[in-house]
């Protein structure tokens, strides 16, 4: 039951140029470890409901590498065009507890950092 409570809930990250360009996000495992088990070269998927409502599955790939480690690449090619991502946006997916499936479910929300009365404020896109 302890180790239920130490579980991390959610996984983020801020995009970058390359990963906008390739419409890929990756991640380390040890970002991801707590939500799925790795196995080089298997796919993973998600199941993620963004702020609107809207469904979206998501098709990620584990990786094993000698010079990086181990990571997971998550694709998100029409999420990318459809949210309109920008370099430094903020993408956070939130598990929604539902069993151990082969599918994860998540809530995925997009931050973006606005300047307002000369302060950075990050705030929820809403599209």
């Amino acid at each position: 039951m302890e180790n239920q409570q130490e579980r991390r809930q959610n996984f983020s990250k801020r995009l970058t140029q390359i990963e906008l360009e390739n419409r890929m996000i990756l991640f380390s495992y040890t970002m991801v470890a707590d939500f799925f088990e790795f196995q080089a070269d298997h796919l993973l998927f998600m199941n993620a409901t963004d702020s609107m409502g809207k469904e979206w599955i998501f098709i990620g790939k584990f990786h094993a590498s000698d010079t990086v480690g181990n990571y997971v690449s998550i694709s998100l090619p029409w999420f990318a065009v459809d949210k309109g991502l920008k370099v430094n946006d903020e993408i956070t997916f939130t598990e929604i507890p539902q069993g151990n499936g082969l599918w994860k479910n998540f809530k995925v929300v997009i931050k973006r950092k606005i300047r307002l009365f000369g302060q950075d404020i990050w705030g929820e896109l809403m599209v």
